[in-house]
């Protein structure tokens, strides 16, 4: 009995020199082993490991995908020396632990830093290379494209890796912005205007060959008509002659019927003719039967 509180002593101690022992990498970290201050092992797979007590100790280090995203957009110059703003965020992970806590000490902020200063770096020689059009509608892949691999082959000398670089916005600032709008609506309005000019001479075009097409038809059209009615006469002559031919009396009459009806067709007209004239003819044998044939 006497001995039992140095037995539980003993156990507590062994218990706690055990827990010193022994650690747990979680599958989200890396973990780093140094001894006197030297690192001794890299553990990158999870599970429970061993480190001498006293002598060893262990940094925890974060290997899932991290964001370094810029608090205020950034602002480059164009090929066309025109400013633009540039809000962006890069996707980055830890891809050589050893390296980089031999480069940055394990310091994030400092490894953030570092990488900032590297993708603002390979971005502003990007955006100095391009128009305006390009950065804001043209060439956004193949910008982020390339700045991700320059970024990425600097940042693997700290043991970073640069998964992705996104723009998520290129604007203008505002005393830009107002001159590239009227600029944009000065081309827009030449571009409506040389349009409308355009369609208005189509216009023209097509109105022209319109008339002509209505022009040649009229005249086609009348040609046709007087060609039938040339025919009609041609043959209502012919009918007529023929018809008076068989009786010349009857066609001397019916000749001067058409003349008394064309001379006495109004009431007011007045006609001075001497009465024994041949004009009066028929009016004058109108009354005998034998004159009347």
């Amino acid at each position: 009995m006497k001995r039992l509180p140095f037995i539980a002593a003993l156990m507590f101690a062994v218990f706690v020199t055990a827990g010193s022992m022994l650690f747990t990498v979680d599958q989200r970290q890396y973990a780093l082993v140094f001894q006197l201050g030297e690192i001794k092992e890299v553990i990158k797979e999870p599970g429970l490991s061993f480190k001498w007590p006293m002598i060893q100790n262990v940094r925890f280090f974060d290997r899932r995908i991290l964001t370094l995203d810029s608090v205020e957009p950034e602002r480059f110059l164009t090929a066309e020396k025109k400013p633009v703003l540039v809000d962006s965020f890069v996707k980055w992970r830890i891809a050589d632990v050893r390296q980089y806590y031999i480069s940055v000490g394990g310091d994030e902020l400092l490894a953030r830093t570092r990488l900032s200063q590297t993708v603002n770096s390979g971005l502003r020689e990007e955006f100095g290379r391009r128009t305006v059009h390009d950065v804001v509608s043209g060439s956004r892949d193949k910008i982020m494209a390339d700045v991700q691999k320059k970024a990425d082959a600097d940042a693997r000398a700290i043991g970073v890796e640069i998964v992705d670089v996104r723009l998520k916005r290129v604007d203008l600032p505002p005393e830009v912005s107002e001159s590239v709008y009227r600029r944009m609506e000065t081309e827009r309005k030449r571009v409506a205007n040389e349009l409308r000019s355009t369609g208005a001479a189509e216009g023209e075009k097509i109105r022209a060959d319109a008339d002509r097409q209505r022009e040649v038809i009229i005249a086609e059209a009348y040609r046709d008509a007087q060609k039938v009615k040339g025919e009609g006469d041609a043959r209502a002559a012919a009918i007529y002659g023929k018809a008076f031919g068989e009786n010349p009396e009857f066609y001397a009459f019916y000749r001067s019927l058409e003349a008394y009806r064309q001379s006495f067709g109004n009431k007011n007209d007045l006609l001075v003719v001497d009465p024994s004239a041949d004009f009066f003819k028929y009016l004058k044998n109108s009354g005998r039967g034998g004159g009347s044939k």
